[in-house]
This record gives structure tokens, sequence and C-alpha cells, in this order.
């Protein structure tokens, strides 16, 4: 007997809610087009019914998961909605919410060899190809994460024990003056927030300046770097940028990894996003130097569409990852020799992520993947014609699918465009700001949207032009 039916109800009763969620699931795929983009403000009447679940009495499943489908259906931006021109949070690929609808019905532990070895080889393999594919070295080993800012964490982890080998067990005392994190002033500012959790402080990141161009600048990089030293700092880590957030710019990668080889640091790239690119036989050549960093951060929950929570990171360097992570316990069993994560990173409970992107790519192969990342640059290049011919103006030069762009009555509309875009339009689309400047920001990374969907966007802000607030 089951310690609790509300719980573990027998197989009769799953099978018919299995059945409902399924069929409600199939219902909302069929209306995606027809549904808002844009979220409903919670209202005061739906904050009181929420507060009316005090979990003082049981209730039945069935309506729990209405009120819920419904929370979702109106209670969020959805990235799946064709017109969700925005940030970098795709719809996923239907091989990833298959995978994931496995792992939550098994709920493998992979986090050891012993407990799951054939999920972990599934890992590492995926690892493994993804890794070939940037052009890393042989030996690269890596794991899955939360996400990018775990991956990077991960990264200054390994900086700091490779920098330093005493960090690991007296901590920033260690170092001889106070290490120093450069990375670009348009980089995903979670560095900031690294330094402050990893003990180093605020103070010790250095954004660099960029070009002109959003990339930064490897010039003023190195005049940072020789006025640390002669401060009696210590550099550690480089962490350039593969796809900007605002911009989608990438970073002079080669030139990077020379500094951090001359100076003796860590270098790190942040390929969360146009990691992707590494897919396109055409388009990869744009992150040319990225296989001579130390490590690197790929997030399939961006543009190789994953369901949220499936960040890697990659490092050329093993042995660090073990010096990093390395543990002993009398409770964990002793797998000498097999790949064990949590001795090689921060999780010990560990879900099975790997098989999202092991399912998408055996599914499609890289050259779907190749088909991806090209349609969704065509379709920005597309926007960017349209506009462009009417008077808008570019404002970045990314090889990825993002673009920046600035109305033709400048920075001063952007937030009416931006409005009436939301309001009005029904598409999701965001602001950026670059040298200070206001701008629109459109990216495409779900691979639903389609030229008439990209052409209904261009036809819309067209008919803003010249209007008056």
């Amino acid at each position: 007997m089951a310690s609790n039916p509300d719980l573990f109800p027998d197989m009769e009763r799953m099978a018919a809610v299995e059945d409902l969620v399924t069929a409600r699931l199939a219902d909302a795929r069929s209306q995606y087009r027809q549904r808002p983009a844009l979220p409903e403000p919670p209202t005061q009447s739906w904050f009181d019914n929420l507060a009316d679940f005090d979990f003082e009495h049981p209730q039945d499943l069935q309506p729990l998961l209405d009120w819920s489908i419904d929370a979702l259906e109106t209670g969020m931006v959805h990235t799946t909605h064709p017109h969700h021109i925005g940030l970098f949070n795709p719809a996923p690929t239907f091989p990833a919410e298959c995978a994931d609808r496995l792992v939550n019905a098994y709920n493998p532990q992979v986090c050891f060899w012993s407990a799951a070895p054939k999920l972990v080889a599934i890992e590492e393999h995926v690892l493994r190809q993804v890794a070939q594919r940037a052009g890393l070295p042989r030996q690269t080993a890596g794991h899955f994460t939360s996400g990018g800012s775990e991956a990077n964490a991960t990264a200054l982890w390994c900086a700091l024990t490779a920098v330093e080998p005493r960090f690991g067990q007296d901590g920033v005392a260690a170092f001889a003056g106070p290490p120093v994190i450069y990375t670009s002033c348009e980089s995903h500012l979670a560095w900031v927030k690294l330094a402050h959790t990893t003990g180093l402080g605020r103070n010790a990141v250095r954004l660099v300046a960029t070009d002109g161009h959003g990339r930064m600048d490897t010039l003023a990089l190195e005049r940072e770097i020789q006025t640390d030293l002669s401060l009696g700092h210590v550099p550690v880590l480089i962490a350039a940028t593969a796809g900007t957030t605002n911009a989608g710019m990438i970073d002079p990668l080669s030139a990077c990894a020379d500094l951090a080889e001359a100076y003796g640091m860590w270098c790190h790239v942040d390929a969360a996003w146009a990691g992707a690119l590494i897919a396109s036989p055409t388009r990869r050549a744009a992150l040319a130097g990225m296989e001579r960093a130390h490590s690197v951060t790929i997030d399939g929950h961006k543009w190789f569409a994953m369901t949220m929570g499936a960040g890697m990171i990659l490092v050329t360097r093993p042995e660090i990852l073990e010096q990093t992570f390395d543990i002993d316990t009398m409770y964990m069993p002793d797998d000498e020799g097999s790949t064990n994560y949590y001795r090689t990173s921060t999780q010990w409970s560990r879900r099975f992520v790997g098989l999202r992107m092991f399912l998408s790519l055996a599914n499609a192969g890289w050259s779907g993947y190749a088909a991806h990342v090209d349609h969704a640059i065509a379709l920005i290049d597309r926007l960017v014609d349209t506009l462009t011919k009417a008077g808008w103006h570019l404002a970045n030069e990314s090889p990825a699918a993002v673009a920046c762009l600035v109305p033709p009555e400048g920075p001063e509309s952007v937030d009416r465009y931006l409005t009436a875009a939301l309001e009005q339009g029904g598409f999701w689309i965001s602001k950026a700001k670059l040298d200070g400047v206001p701008m629109l920001r459109f990216c495409v990374t779900n691979g639903r949207t389609q030229a008439t969907d990209i052409d209904t966007l261009a036809q819309f802000l067209k008919s803003q032009m010249y209007e008056t607030a």
C-alpha cells in the first residue's frame, strides 16, 4: 500500500490523469498562434484565489491541473509563440520535451557512475560531440549545468585553482595580491555576482571598454592587465564573450587567448547563446579562436532550443575540474576510474539533462541544427533589410540572429515603438542600450517563427513611424 494515494495513486488513476494532461497540452499547442504572446497581469481576485491554497485540506488533482494550466496559458511571456522575438528563450524542440517526460517518470540520479552508467555515458558522449564540433582538444571534459551562470562560475573556480593551486585550501589569501577578472562591459554581468559570491568582491571585476562596435577592446584589456600588475594585483581570468546579450557581438577570441597565454591567465569563452553557430558550416568561422580557450560555456536552452536548465561547461584541462571539485566521502560509492560528476562539478543531486540534447541531435543531426541556425539568421536579415530601407538604422553587425535598430525618429522614440509592439502589435520584443544609446532589439531563436511573422512585424513597425505619443 502506498504511503499516500494522492501522492502515489494506482496505475489506472495515473493513466487517466496523464491522458488528460496530454490532451490539454495538445490543445494548447494547436492554439499557440491564437493566444497572446504576452501575459495577463494577475488580478486581486487571482491573488485571493492563490492565498486560498493553505494546504490544510487535500484537493482533487484534476481541477488543480486545470488551474495550473490556466496560470501557464495566461500568466507568462510565451517563448513558444512565433511572435516572441526578444530574449534568448526559445520554443523547445519536441525531442527535448519528450526527454523531459521520460526523465520525469524515471527520475534518475546521474551524479555518479554506478547509479546510472548508461545515462552518464550518454551525457559524456553528447559533451564530447559538442566539444569536437567546437574545435576543442580531444581531452576536453565537462558537464551539464543549470545554465550559463553556473557554467561561468565553474570556469571562475577552475581559473582560480589553475592560477594558484593553493586556492583550494587557503582561498583568496593564497594569492600574492588581489585576484582580478577581466571581461567586456558588454558581457553578461553575472561575472559581478560571481565575484561577490566567490569572495573576490565586486571590485575584482574589470569591465573592459569596447572597440565602439560592441567587442572587447584588447588594447584596453592589456592596459588594464598591466595597470593591475603594477599595483600588485593578480590577473586570473579573461572572460571573452561570444554573443553579447545586448547585440550578439563576438569578442576577439584569438587576441584574448594570446593575452591569457602571455600573462599566465585562464581564458574562458562565454558562448552561452551564439555557441550554436558551431552547428552551421557557413557560420562557425565567426567563433574562430574559441578552440584555444581553457573553458567554454554553451547553453542548450538558448539557440539549441532545449527546455530550461541545459547549460554546458567544457574544460580543456580536465585535471583542473578534478582539483577544483574532488571530494572523498564515507557514503558515496567508490567508482574509481569512472565519471563521477559529484567529483568534477558543484552539483550532487543531478538531473539527467543530457537526454534532451542527445535526442534532439540524434533526431535532427548537425545538419538539422545548421538549418535551424541559418533560418534564424535569414529572418533577422529579412527584418533588417525591410526596416533599413524604411529609414531605420542598424546599430550592430552581429554574425548571429540579433539586430539592434534605431527608429527613423531617433533613440527617443524607442519606448513608444516598444509599447506599441507589446500592447497593439502582439509581438514581444525588447529594448537595449549600446554605448548608452537606446534601441530596439530583435532576436530570433524560435524555430516556429516564419518569414510571414517577420513581415507582419516589419509592417506594424512601419505603420507606427512618425506617429506621436
